[in-house]
């Protein structure tokens, strides 16, 4: 809903309906993610994709009869045709299935809070029942922080999801998750699609050099929050940086400490450490290398360079375990040279680990283009609530 949700909040805004088609289950190499969605407003107007041009016609008319009152919210999947690779399907070979509904400001009267959270970079989860008895199909839960509004019609499906939905948001991920008809964790017969709006992942930039801002636009670029930080004020400065979020003058490893006890550092950060300066490097290095939680942590130099500061991190106490967590030298080899260059380079490498990803051409493989991590079938809520730390959880 994200990508749609400046248009949807207008239209709700001015009383107008909207059929609102979101992406909730994804199989094989589906075009879109969990999320992606599609309006179809009074006025006949399409906005947003779910499927990249494959099913939108389809969608479209399911959405216009769910305006117009003739068909109810549905969960529908599509796939390829066995007859026709080229009927109302998806000629990539992928599955999705897509949740429809109609949005209104009576059934759906929390959406304007939660376009402000969204803005204003605060958390909250929504949780729709997309498939189940026909009574509770449509009901939903807005789950914040500290607080729940709505209801699924069963208090213990609310508990449920309540807890779990927390979980999902504190990890910033969204996903179909299956209960029984009352919430039973091990059950069957109902499925939940939660979708997460956490605050956009970080990028910290260390280091306020020309390639710096080469990747400080392109982790804009990719929807990060961008922080270039850097203990020289003639360097570090907004009008060098203009494409990040902010621009810090404060040594590195204190700054990125201060930001870790804040809590403000976490699994979806990545940390992009361009000084390969040792007076620099190797505190802040020594700092990163001991969170428990980050996702990313990326320095720059050559071979030379990387032997150099490995060997004082070495004497400085870390670990090769700890070491093992660092990307150095930086980047997958794309034989990038310029700054720009080296930027696609830094990012490509932060992609595939989050996605698990290897680096090679895709015209090199064999099967699926995407990785089994990038699909999102229904998970049972046990398995879920295994899965989330309690931490996450609480």
């Amino acid at each position: 809903m994200r990508d749609v949700l400046p248009t949807l909040e207008s239209w709700w805004a001015e009383g107008r309906p909207a059929a609102l088609a979101t992406v909730v289950g994804t199989f094989r190499s589906a075009p879109r993610q969990p999320g992606a969605s599609m309006l179809v407003g009074d006025d006949g107007q399409a906005v947003g994709s779910v499927s990249g041009g494959c099913v939108e016609g389809a969608v479209y008319e399911l959405g216009s009869g769910i305006l117009e009152g003739t068909d109810p919210a549905t969960l529908q999947r599509y796939g390829v045709s066995d007859d026709d690779a080229f009927a109302v399907g998806l000629t990539c070979g992928g599955i999705l299935d897509v949740y429809v509904e109609r949005v209104d400001r009576e059934s759906f009267p929390q959406l304007g809070e939660i376009a402000a959270a969204v803005r204003e970079h605060r958390s909250v989860a929504v949780a729709t029942v997309v498939s189940g008895p026909a009574e509770r199909v449509g009901r939903r839960l807005v789950v914040w922080p500290e607080s729940v509004e709505g209801t699924t019609g069963s208090a213990r499906l609310d508990d449920a999801l309540r807890d779990d939905v927390r979980g999902l948001l504190a990890a910033g991920r969204s996903a179909l998750v299956s209960y029984g008809t009352d919430g039973e964790r091990r059950g069957e017969g109902l499925q939940v699609f939660v979708e997460s709006f956490a605050p956009p992942p970080r990028l910290i930039v260390f280091g306020a050099i020309d390639f710096a801002a080469a990747v400080a636009r392109i982790g804009t670029f990719l929807g990060m929050r961008v922080t270039v930080c850097d203990a020289r004020p003639v360097f570090a400065t907004s009008s060098r940086f203009p494409e990040a979020h902010e621009v810090v003058v404060e040594w590195p490893h204190r700054y990125l400490a201060k930001e870790a006890e804040a809590g403000r550092i976490d699994s979806r950060t990545s940390l992009a450490v361009l000084t390969h300066d040792p007076k620099f490097d190797v505190p802040l290095l020594e700092v990163a290398l001991r969170l428990p939680e980050i996702g990313y942590i990326g320095a720059m130099g050559s071979r030379r360079t990387h032997l150099d500061r490995r060997q004082r991190l070495l004497d400085a106490g870390v670990t090769e375990t700890e070491l093992a967590r660092m990307s150095s030298p930086i980047g997958l080899d794309l034989g990038a040279r310029t700054p720009e260059e080296t930027a696609v380079s830094i990012a490509a490498e932060m992609i595939a680990q989050q996605w698990g990803g290897r680096g090679t051409p895709l015209s090199d493989r064999e099967g699926p283009i995407h990785s089994e991590s990038n699909v999102e079938p229904a998970v049972s809520a046990a398995s879920l609530s295994a899965a989330l730390s309690p931490t996450a959880q609480a």
